[in-house]
């Protein structure tokens, strides 16, 4: 099985993402092909368009709501919990008999293990991107 999955992210940067490649899909969010399909949607209308001006520009917000302030502070026990799940499920595969003993079950564990993996990497992503955002703000 795959276990991790090493692709290009641009700029002659590398990166390696847990799990195979549609793994590596969900992680990165998608693929430059439908962003580039996207910008062509946008771009393929003839007929000029007419945007309307923001009414003021706002700066930066001040601090974190607190719906992103309650998810910071959460989000590590929820990680520490998929991360002894996934341990857990590894440690189950890990019986080298487990097969065959279940092969139904095996599969099971393994799709189990792939979902709680995925989960994992969102849930990492969201409060690296709430932490970013924390520090930012306090300068």
């Amino acid at each position: 099985t795959v276990t991790s999955v090493i692709a290009p992210d641009g700029g002659g940067r590398w990166i390696e993402y847990a799990g195979g490649y549609s793994d590596m899909l969900a992680q990165r969010g998608g693929t430059r092909l439908d962003d580039r399909k996207a910008r062509a949607k946008a771009d393929a209308g003839d007929a000029p368009t007419i945007k309307a001006e923001p009414a003021a520009a706002k700066g930066p917000a001040k601090k974190l709501s607190f719906k992103q302030k309650f998810a910071l502070d959460s989000l590590p026990k929820k990680i520490e919990a998929v991360t002894a799940s996934i341990s857990r499920l590894e440690n189950n595969i890990a019986d080298p008999a487990y097969y065959e003993r279940d092969p139904a079950s095996f599969q099971k564990t393994i799709a189990a293990l792939d979902k709680e993996r995925a989960t994992l990497a969102a849930l990492e992503e969201e409060w690296l991107e709430l932490e970013m955002l924390r520090e930012e703000m306090e300068g």
